[in-house]
């Protein structure tokens, strides 16, 4: 069985795990994460790349005589935020946190490393693409424009994100779009500077980017088609320095995603 010759090395993995935890890093800055990937890879059998992408690691096992080739992905970075879980195996980098569990994804792919290097129970070439930068969407983009799949064909590709809601041992799978690609936006609203006192003699950026935050949120509700999935989040709106002063300029950072991103965004 699978899943037993693989609860074999359960605490080793889990060790794997509660180590990435502690040590998350940001996006094009999975350093470390990237030597303890090579590390095992290379112990495992497999042949290791580094440095696609900068930070990125692929591991090729061949077996058989067959061409066939696939390759199975999983990412390594974390979020730019405090963890406060209290949990013994918590952050130690202060505003870094694994909190979308890219250090399971990463050790989940190292398990399924294990589970062929010591079966060999597959025919043809297997890639394991330990993928950086998921998190501002530019880490497959560079690896691809880096050449992964000139130097690593896959006839095909298979990923999974872990559901934190969903029972252990459970997988979840549903025809047609599950899970979306994200896009990305950045909106500098230019005003006219001047004095909180006096706000009739400035353009306020933040008033006109505060009507742009409000109005995005009924493309969900009146653009998209109520069959459709859809998510708009501003993740950042920056502007100003001092509560008495009007700013000459307001950013914001927008994610966006849907199963026809198309129709919901026009």
């Amino acid at each position: 069985m699978i899943i037993e010759k693989i609860a074999r090395h359960g605490d080793e993995l889990c060790a794997i795990r509660h180590d990435l935890h502690m040590n998350p890093e940001l996006r094009f800055e999975e350093k470390r994460t990237s030597a303890v990937v090579a590390r095992e890879l290379a112990r495992l059998g497999f042949a290791a790349t580094t440095g696609l992408a900068g930070t990125g690691v692929v591991g090729t096992l061949s077996n058989g005589a067959s061409r066939r080739s696939i390759g199975l992905r999983a990412d390594m970075d974390a979020l730019p935020i405090s963890e406060t879980t209290g949990l013994p195996y918590a952050s130690r980098s202060p505003g870094k946190m694994h909190a979308c569990g890219h250090d399971g994804h990463t050790t989940t792919l190292l398990g399924a490393a294990r589970y062929l290097a010591e079966t060999r129970d597959f025919e043809g070439t297997v890639h394991l693409i330990f993928q950086p930068a998921e998190e501002d969407v530019s880490g497959a983009k560079r690896m691809i424009e880096e050449g992964l799949f000139h130097r690593f064909s896959c006839d095909a590709v298979f990923a999974f994100h872990n559901w934190p809601g969903a029972a252990a041992g459970q997988v979840q799978l549903k025809s047609g779009a599950m899970m979306a690609a994200v896009d990305t936006a950045k909106v500098t609203v230019k005003g006219v500077g001047g004095h909180g006192a006096v706000p009739h003699r400035a353009v306020d950026p933040v008033v006109a980017g505060s009507a742009i935050v409000m109005a995005l949120q009924t493309i969900v509700s009146r653009n998209v088609d109520p069959g459709e999935a859809a998510v708009i989040t501003v993740g950042a709106f920056n502007a100003g320095s001092l509560c008495t002063i009007i700013p000459e300029m307001a950013v914001l950072d927008i994610g966006m995603s849907s199963s026809n991103t198309s129709s919901a965004i026009r």
